[in-house]
């Protein structure tokens, strides 16, 4: 009996030995901080950037349209023949914090941007924030319509917290305080300092495709322009992800989009483009 007593002993030691390893491999991995992932699967909701960000040395490539108003019918082609491009590049300097420019052809405008990661939606915090700095150049300007015209006039500042969180597996949604200066104004029409609030929201209807809505509201805004409302549809196909879009802002970039909306969707008066990310 002594004989088999021994080994029977060493037996049970072990397995109690590795019960408490396997407890405090369990414990350890309780306390791992598990960050919310896909919230977004593009950078931008519509026009509104979102709190997705590039990871480090990842580039992307952006192309985007917004074609003319539909409401014209068949004069236009329903807009198709007064197409506005940009063209642009977004580069991850680190998982937090990426750089971007682009070009685009209404208003010849400039656009630089910086998008830094804040805080992460994990099981301890329930958001993401995210803060964008944009400094817009208006090259369109002339000095022969602005005699007194300098390059601080040319210039455009947006500043946005872009705060989201990830519902379930299929609603995303996120909220974006929005602060709009401009140098150079008609004060009939634009304001020097805008102020905004609004947001939107993803569903995600199959594996690569889902709908998006976004509308921001403008304080104390000229009754020549409306709020920004705006529908989209993101395709993902592998390396990229394809937007299609129906907006009533003709205008690509931050400041022109918050503050310039013209179309009205009451009277069919809005705009069909797209978004392509390519991804390097």
């Amino acid at each position: 009996m002594k004989k088999f007593l021994v080994p029977i002993c060493f037996l049970l030691a072990t397995m109690a030995y590795s019960q408490d390893d396997l407890l405090k491999d369990l414990d350890s991995t309780q306390v791992e901080q598990s960050y919310s992932t896909a919230t977004f699967k593009a950078l931008q909701l519509v026009t509104l950037q979102t709190t997705k960000m590039p990871a480090k040395k990842e580039f992307y490539f952006v192309v985007s349209h917004r074609f003319g108003t539909v409401k014209d019918g068949f004069d236009s082609f329903f807009g198709l023949d007064n197409a506005t491009t940009k063209l642009g590049g977004i580069y991850g300097v680190t998982d937090w914090l990426s750089v971007s420019l682009s070009r685009h052809t209404l208003n010849k405008m400039y656009e630089a941007g910086v998008k830094y990661r804040m805080i992460r939606q994990d099981n301890s915090f329930p958001l993401d924030i995210v803060g964008y700095s944009v400094a817009d150049i208006n090259t369109f300007l002339e000095k022969d319509q602005y005699p007194g015209l300098e390059f601080k006039h040319r210039m455009t500042y947006v500043q946005q917290l872009l705060i989201s969180r990830k519902v379930n597996e299929k609603l995303s949604l996120e909220l974006v305080p929005s602060f709009v200066h401009r140098n150079l104004y008609n004060p009939d029409i634009e304001r020097d300092n805008q102020f905004s609030f609004g947001g939107g929201g993803r569903y995600k209807i199959t594996k690569r495709l889902s709908v998006n809505l976004e509308y921001m509201h403008n304080f104390d805004k000229p009754e020549f322009y409306k709020n920004p409302l705006s529908v989209g549809l993101d395709v993902e196909t592998g390396g990229h992800v394809f937007q299609l879009i129906f907006t009533n802002s003709q205008s690509m970039s931050e400041s022109g989009y918050l503050t310039n909306a013209s179309g009205d969707w009451g009277k069919g008066d809005f705009f069909f483009g797209f978004n392509l990310y390519r991804v390097f």
